[in-house]
């Protein structure tokens, strides 16, 4: 082997070597940690750290803000938060906000928020620097039937002792809403809530609606009523609509009936105009069977026939027969 191959050889040998010496001892790391006085063990933490597959600067980094700001911090546990899926960083920036702005906040509580998926340094902010929720436009209908459309503006400070298990923004929201609907609902006519909207603000107060959520409401502010339809004159012109369709539907029923009946009528006047052309075509042969018999005589028969040319005539008189057409 020549002496350049040989030279290069080693020179990779150290690069490699000092790649893996870097890798799990992090000097550097260890150097601000010394110099910031947060003690720290090269070979036990540093290189334990790598080998448990924790980044040495997610926990060194965070601890040494945490020093620096007077709070009481420990490695294992940070390691411990991060192993469980923790984000380390975003539990001390909440730990040390917590403490300038006096908000009694421990390690394992807040641990236990981050864990829990909520973003504890927000929900700090929250509790120092209240925040507004806006509502969408709740419709609703007051007793005289006017449809009135409200907005508010819910402000809220965020619980710490209750953000673990407790109901997010939507449960307000949805709370503050059924407040709203129920306020005006109640109002024996809008006027009264277009001339008082604060009405809706101080019953919806008096519910309670925060109990059981992460949130404390402080106020509640109707930003906007709107007059909207006029529900119950709209729900009485359908009502009569209805009603007439119905009349209109029972008018035509009846009027088939009546044409039914009218068709009825005229099938047995036919009928019985036919039996009594049947009837009149039996009286020749009744009388030539009678003639035949001995039981009707000549005069019979003339006398039957004075008997129909009279009532002819009669009937000619009183105008029940129909004139002859020229």
């Amino acid at each position: 082997m020549s002496v350049t191959a040989l030279v290069v050889l080693i020179v990779i040998g150290i690069i490699i070597f000092l790649s893996l010496f870097s890798y799990f001892i992090p000097v550097g790391l260890w150097i601000t940690a010394y110099f910031s006085g947060v003690k720290v063990r090269m070979l036990s933490d540093l290189v334990g750290m790598r080998l448990r597959k924790v980044p040495p600067q997610l926990i060194i980094r965070p601890l040494i803000s945490a020093r620096k700001a007077g709070i009481p911090a420990d490695a294992n546990k940070l390691e411990a938060h991060y192993l469980a899926g923790g984000n380390v960083d975003r539990v001390v920036k909440a730990l040390i906000s917590a403490d300038k702005a006096n908000i009694n906040l421990s390690f394992e509580r807040a641990t236990a928020i981050d864990l829990a998926g909520r973003d504890i340094v927000e929900a700090v902010k929250v509790s120092v620097n209240p925040k507004v929720i806006p509502t969408p436009v709740v419709a609703a209908i007051a007793k005289d039937g006017i449809q009135l459309k409200a907005n508010a503006r819910v402000t809220v400070r965020a619980n710490i002792d209750r953000l673990v298990g407790g109901a997010g923004e939507e449960t307000i929201i949805a709370r503050v809403g059924e407040g709203i609907v129920t306020t005006i609902g109640s109002s024996d006519t809008h006027k009264n809530v277009l001339e008082n909207p604060d009405m809706i603000s101080r019953t919806v107060l008096k519910k309670g609606l925060d109990s059981g959520t992460a949130y404390e409401i402080l106020s509640i502010d109707i930003a906007d009523v709107d007059v909207g339809e006029n529900i119950g004159a709209k729900l009485q012109t359908d009502q009569a609509e209805a009603d007439k369709r119905i009349a209109q539907a029972k008018a035509e029923e009846r009027r088939a009936m009546a044409v039914a009946k009218e068709q009825e009528m005229k099938a047995l006047v036919h009928e019985m105009q036919a039996r009594v052309v049947e009837a009149e075509a039996e009286v020749p042969r009744a009388m030539a069977h009678a003639f035949r018999e001995g039981n009707l005589g000549i005069m019979d028969y003339y006398r039957m026939r004075n008997i129909q040319a009279d009532t002819q005539m009669r009937d000619s008189i009183s105008g029940t027969e129909d004139k002859p057409k020229k």
